[in-house]
């Protein structure tokens, strides 16, 4: 059996969400609010598209502590989502039409109602499409973790998987001693089982996203990078790469202050906001769920504590999305992160 990888002992100083935005908001960067910057490049007000992807986080307990982690997951998080407000989820999905189910965490795996969940969405959408984000390393975590690679094969889930770099040296600085060698062990029983492959329907994504406070190159030239090291080192192979920017929230924003790097990151994303990202903002077309089922703009919204504004509503339970649609979309300066260059969102680049 696999040992877990050792982790970085280090968790985020800033737990309290509001003490998150206040630090955001507060401190004196020299760049202008993100909503005064939408504004002037004529992108207000901010409101939503239809909800064509729900994203569910399980969970916040993670078996990493990875260092540019936003949600700040770690094994001893608490935050367990039900199978009651899963089940709420599910009526939102058939309800509303809904065509893409995204589930993420921390590590979904270490919520005992996945297994359940998975399956019943599947009843409930046969032709839409589960995503689930996962950190490879979970998936050799010994004998209460082995059977999800064929669980998502059998149910056709669509697996993005985190990979900050293609060396062993890079991945396991971000993400703890090991995750690399353990990354690649997963990434090649997923091969085995048809994920990554051409023509297999089976989608293998990987994830990129900077060891420190820069924004990703192109996501094109980095996929491009990355067939070529991991087919060439060790045989896989996988369907696209996704470049993320590196949010300023959670344990990211806790090393920036460290680091006396805050103000010189927020002003590198200020220089280069891109009002092109915005009209293709995951915040248009995703509303996000807390674990204990609260409705938020976004992922990053969630870490805050920024929900939704009215009129819409607070809960999954009271799902609405003609509500929805009436709603300003929630901001803070952390959106600069979602908007310069390129563009990210949790499918990758925007442009």
């Amino acid at each position: 059996m696999n040992t877990l990888p050792s982790l970085h002992k280090r968790k985020s100083t800033l737990a309290n969400p509001m003490e998150q935005q206040r630090v955001l908001e507060e401190t004196d960067c020299s760049i202008p609010a993100f909503g005064r910057k939408l504004s002037e490049t004529g992108c207000m007000p901010l409101r939503p598209d239809s909800c064509t992807i729900l994203q569910v986080n399980v969970g916040y307990r993670c078996n990493l502590l990875c260092r540019h982690c936003h949600v700040d997951a770690g094994p001893d998080r608490m935050e367990m989502m039900s199978r009651q407000t899963m089940r709420h989820c599910l009526e939102a999905l058939r309800r509303n039409g809904i065509r893409t189910l995204d589930i993420t965490g921390g590590a979904p795996e270490m919520n005992p109602e996945l297994s359940w969940f998975i399956r019943e969405a599947r009843n409930s959408m046969p032709e839409g499409e589960i995503l689930l984000r996962t950190n490879l390393v979970i998936l050799l975590a010994g004998t209460t973790c082995r059977h999800f690679p064929e669980l998502y094969r059998e149910n056709r889930v669509s697996l993005i998987a985190s990979l900050p770099c293609h060396t062993r040296e890079n991945v396991d600085a971000q993400r703890g001693e090991g995750v690399f060698d353990q990354s690649i062990e997963a990434l090649q029983l997923l091969n085995s089982l048809g994920y990554g492959k051409k023509n297999s329907g089976l989608e293998l994504n990987l994830v990129f996203n900077p060891g420190g406070p820069s924004l990703p190159g192109r996501q094109q030239a980095l996929e491009a990078d990355y067939r070529r090291m991991l087919l060439d080192s060790h045989g896989i192979e996988f369907s696209h790469l996704y470049t993320i920017t590196n949010m300023p929230v959670s344990r990211f924003l806790d090393s920036l202050l460290e680091e006396g790097g805050y103000c010189s990151y927020m002003q590198l994303l200020a220089d280069h906001f891109n009002p092109d990202a915005v009209k293709n903002l995951m915040c248009r077309t995703t509303v996000s769920v807390g674990w204990d089922g609260s409705l938020y703009d976004c992922d990053f919204n969630q870490m805050l504590g920024l929900r939704m504004r009215k009129p819409a509503p607070r809960n999954i339970r009271d799902f609405d999305e003609s509500l929805l649609r009436e709603r300003p979309i929630a901001i803070g300066q952390h959106c600069y992160g979602c908007t310069a260059g390129a563009g990210s969102s949790c499918q990758g680049c925007l442009l």
